[in-house]
């Protein structure tokens, strides 16, 4: 026994060639709620280190723009190197009845990875940081309040988008995808992530930034972030189907799994630097703007 897969229809609307998908969809709403989150967080001073939130108002319309280009380029490429490489090189293909463009560009075809818009966004939160003399680690700590929002909605977008389904299982809220070639019921390991990396971790990282002062302690809501979705990320890949493009790794281990790892153990080595933080440890920023 299964429970129906509703079947919402990937594009929400067209214009003659021009497709609006959830998927792009999922972004923006992510970041513009993030946005608006981070608004708030910012003007609420008794939370961060000498009641000095790291950016201003201004500064935080700025580096959203980066943000936005850090996890787009990143992620793309992330899925590239971390999972299918040979599209770097595919044949360029034609779109909209006249446009050449190469496999590497077409989001559509495979996605875009986490590991990889982490690592864009962590690059343009360095640069930003040391160009406008702001708290590295601070600034970092903000955008970990921030990431679990856009976790949420990509992560709803793969589930209507009937992609990054989970391991055959014939429970009770078992599914059975349309883009399954095998047509058999599923784990909704979708709606299992956007739980934990989105609704749980959002809930976690606010309870310590608000309750337990974590904002004051740089570096430490990075580390919960890092370790939270980490370990996360590591609990659903047992119910996630693994990509059948993959090689098999040993154990039963998936790439999610083995790209999870360093996060998690980075994520608790910086928790556990800042336990005896009074917010004056800094790396490779000045202080709190």
């Amino acid at each position: 026994m299964s429970l129906p897969y509703p079947n919402i229809e990937p594009v929400l609307f067209q214009i003659g060639p021009i497709a609006i998908r959830w998927y792009s969809l999922a972004y923006i709403g992510g970041l513009a709620l993030g946005w608006f989150y981070l608004t708030g967080l910012i003007k609420n001073k008794p939370l961060w280190v000498k009641d000095c939130p790291p950016i201003d108002r201004q500064k935080l319309d700025d580096v959203i723009f980066w943000v936005a280009i850090g996890v787009m380029l990143g992620g793309r490429i992330g899925y590239l190197v971390f999972y299918e490489p040979s599209l770097f090189f595919a044949k360029w293909e034609t779109v909209l009845g006249f446009l050449p463009l190469p496999p590497a560009l077409m989001t559509w075809r495979g996605g875009m990875s986490f590991h990889g818009g982490l690592i864009g966004v962590t690059l343009v939160g360095i640069w930003f940081a040391r160009k406008h003399k702001i708290n590295m680690l601070s600034l970092g700590d903000m955008f970990a309040c921030a990431a679990p929002i856009g976790l949420f909605f990509g992560r709803i977008a793969n589930f209507i988008n009937a992609e990054l389904y989970g391991r055959p299982w014939d429970g009770p809220w078992a599914m059975v995808f349309p883009t399954d070639p095998v047509g058999v019921a599923r784990h909704p390991s979708q709606l299992y992530e956007a739980a934990l990396e989105g609704l749980a971790l959002f809930a976690i990282i606010r309870i310590a930034t608000h309750h337990f002062a974590m904002l004051k302690r740089p570096g430490a809501t990075i580390g919960i972030f890092l370790a939270g979705y980490a370990l996360s990320r590591i609990i659903v890949e047992n119910f996630r189907e693994p990509d059948a493009h993959m090689p098999d790794f040993p154990l039963g281990l998936t790439m999610g799994m083995l790209l999870s790892v360093p996060m998690l153990l980075l994520g608790l080595w910086m928790i556990w630097r800042t336990r005896t933080n009074n917010g004056d440890a800094k790396i490779g920023g000045g202080a709190p703007s």
